[in-house]
């Protein structure tokens, strides 16, 4: 929402301020996969999206912090990084200092553990089995490891 902004600020030469990279990391972080995967999600148009009651009910010289809108949408506006540590410095070196990267490593870990497999209809494996074998049979210069 922020670029999309940005670029209309740039359009209509208008000034135009917002916060900065709102980064918890105490380290280097490499959270940048779900920021883009947020990034290129589809645009919110609907009437909720565009918030324009809540603009008009607002008004102008006002803040949205305390608006219906703003209370019913915070929780899910922005992207939240699943391996940030929000954590005072102090706190995060008590708990390991645990850089992004050893807390996405635990991550995928984790979700190897308590992934359950929803299962596949045995015809569609079939299908999609055989599907490959042809697949693969038409290349047949190619190395598959």
């Amino acid at each position: 929402m922020l670029l999309v902004a940005g670029q209309l600020a740039r359009r209509l030469g208008v000034p135009f301020h917002t916060g900065g990279a709102l980064s918890a990391s105490k380290l280097l972080d490499a959270d940048l996969c779900g920021k883009i995967s947020d990034l290129f999600s589809v645009i919110d148009l609907s009437d909720n999206g565009l918030a324009l009651s809540a603009i008009a009910d607002v008004g102008p010289g006002s803040h949205f912090l305390g608006s219906p809108h703003t209370l019913e949408n915070f929780r899910t506006a922005f992207y939240s990084s699943l391996i940030s540590d929000s954590n005072s410095f102090e706190q995060w070196e008590a708990e390991g200092s645990l850089t992004a990267d050893q807390r996405a490593n635990r991550q995928w870990k984790k979700l190897l553990v308590d992934y359950q497999d929803p299962g596949l209809d045995p015809a569609i494996d079939e299908a999609l089995q055989d599907f490959i074998s042809r697949r693969k049979e038409s290349y047949a210069n190619a190395k598959y490891y």
